[in-house]
């Protein structure tokens, strides 16, 4: 023999060298004869998919969502699962992430001042209060509360808990391309709330016998909440914001002049009535369109939403009803907390967007699970930062500016941050369909508040600190853990 049959590391042409190192074994070559490699071929058909992921549990999805059950890809592939195929799948194929072709567009990119004119919309209702005052007014309740404050606030809780789930329901027809359902639902479910909202404020006034004018403020409040969400499904901010145009021209006399009773009576008509006529003529215009055939989304779908109402709207509302039990029969003095959550929503809806857009530029630039967990959970930090920010801004010039409020200490402060910890990481889990555990946790704060205040040996200050300080750790766990995750941003 002429020479080795191979070179080992260090050897010369003619072989002399190293001779305590093993030769290198070449790896072995499917004979040309021999059957391909199924997975070869599924990896090379998927190869664009594949390596684009970054969890082999992606890799999964794409297979179950091919038709692929489990039997088949053991007489196919000769592998257990649809998990064990993904993680070889995902081990083949290296990791790359082209560039799309154009420019890229963000689907979450929305404007801020669109957000702000919503978060008007928001507030703007609360200006009512002042106008219809004269329909609030007797001695204080058996429990020392301002007069109407059960039935009112039963009133707003139950139209918060229905309109939600109504909601709900009208954007499952929107995704499902259906106006004309998504109408009909409105049609026939806002009037439905309204009743049962005004019901639930007649039922409460059995507490207050002297409640008539807030029993009647409640139910314009009832049916004005049913309107406003048909229009606000439809995207008719500034059709709404026109309907409260008497209510705004109402407050603003107030500053300087005091109407009569009758004249602010007919200015909370005429803005209920607008609304009302509006909300109208839109579902009237969306039922006019043609029909289509095919299953609808299941009306136990929209439960979750209602109970996340419930506990949004109760935490909201103890909010007010602590500082009158604290600071007097005013109902007044509650209003800077409830004014400053209310205009809040504005940067919260922003922000929400934006930690979507952060979430998916996160996806795209990710190679790692670990690296888009914090890519996420940083995006999840910096978009709550910011709003909490705004809230202690509009919670302290609220104190500030309102006459005889309660004074904004650390106590109250922090409490106020900690509901809006609540509020934002459930608003933002319910955008990933996380809603049953936004509404379990808030509705079990709720429950906890109720007992604790009704015991009365805690501040409400202290109490709301205390609770959804404990509740906004747990959701924030929660939503670093669910929105770590690739899969929950499919």
């Amino acid at each position: 023999m002429s020479g080795p049959l191979w070179l080992v590391p260090g050897d010369d042409e003619t072989g002399h060298g190293r001779t305590d190192t093993l030769p290198r074994v070449p790896r072995p070559r499917r004979p040309e004869w021999a059957a391909p490699d199924p997975i070869d071929e599924l990896a090379e058909r998927m190869h664009d998919l594949i390596a684009a992921a970054v969890h082999p549990d992606e890799i999964a999805a794409i297979i179950e969502s091919d038709g692929m059950n489990d039997d088949q890809i053991r007489l196919t592939y000769g592998r257990d699962s649809s998990f064990a195929l993904a993680e070889e799948l995902f081990e083949r194929v290296p990791r790359h992430y082209p560039e799309p072709d154009g420019a890229y567009l963000d689907p979450w990119r929305v404007s801020l001042l669109a957000c702000l004119l919503r978060a008007l919309v928001f507030a703007l209702p609360g200006l009512s209060f002042a106008v219809g005052a004269h329909l609030l007014t007797g001695p204080p309740d058996a429990h020392g509360l301002p007069a109407g404050t059960v039935p009112l606030l039963a009133g707003a809780l139950a139209g918060w808990v229905w309109n939600q789930a109504l909601a709900h329901r009208a954007y499952s027809w929107l995704g499902l391309g259906e106006r004309r359902a998504a109408a009909r639902a409105l049609a026939l479910g806002a009037p439905a709330g309204a009743v049962a909202g005004a019901l639930v404020a007649w039922a409460a006034s059995s507490i207050d016998q002297d409640a008539t004018g807030a029993v009647l403020f409640a139910v314009g409040q009832a049916f004005y909440l049913g309107a406003a969400t048909a229009l606000l499904v439809f995207g008719r901010e500034r059709a709404l914001l026109c309907a409260l145009a008497p209510v705004v021209i109402g407050a603003a006399v107030l500053v300087a002049y005091e109407p009569p009773p009758l004249v602010r009576s007919g200015l909370l008509l005429l803005s209920l009535g607008a609304a009302v006529v509006l909300a109208a003529l839109t579902l009237l215009r969306h039922r006019a369109e043609p029909r289509r055939d095919g299953p609808g989304p299941r009306l136990v779908a929209s439960l979750p939403y209602a109970l996340f109402g419930l506990a949004t709207g109760a935490l909201v509302l103890y909010t007010a009803l602590g500082d009158v039990l604290r600071y007097g029969t005013e109902a007044r003095v509650a209003a800077p907390a409830a004014v400053a959550l209310t205009l809040s929503m504005g940067p919260a809806e922003w922000l929400l967007y934006r930690y979507r857009s952060r979430a998916l530029a996160g996806l795209r630039a990710a190679t790692t699970a670990a690296g888009f967990w914090r890519a996420t959970s940083g995006a999840l930090a910096s978009c709550l930062g910011l709003y909490l920010v705004a809230l202690a801004f509009l919670g302290y010039v609220g104190a500030v500016v309102w006459p005889d409020g309660p004074p904004m200490d650390a106590v109250r402060l922090l409490g106020l941050l900690a509901l809006g910890v609540v509020l934002w990481i459930g608003l933002l889990l319910q955008a990933f369909g996380a809603v049953l555990i936004a509404g379990v946790v808030g509705v079990v704060a709720a429950l906890i508040q109720t007992a604790v205040l009704l015991a009365g040996t805690l501040s409400p200050a202290a109490i709301q600190l205390t609770v959804c300080g404990t509740a906004a750790l747990v959701l924030a766990a929660l939503g670093s853990a669910l929105l770590g995750r690739a899969t929950a941003h499919r």
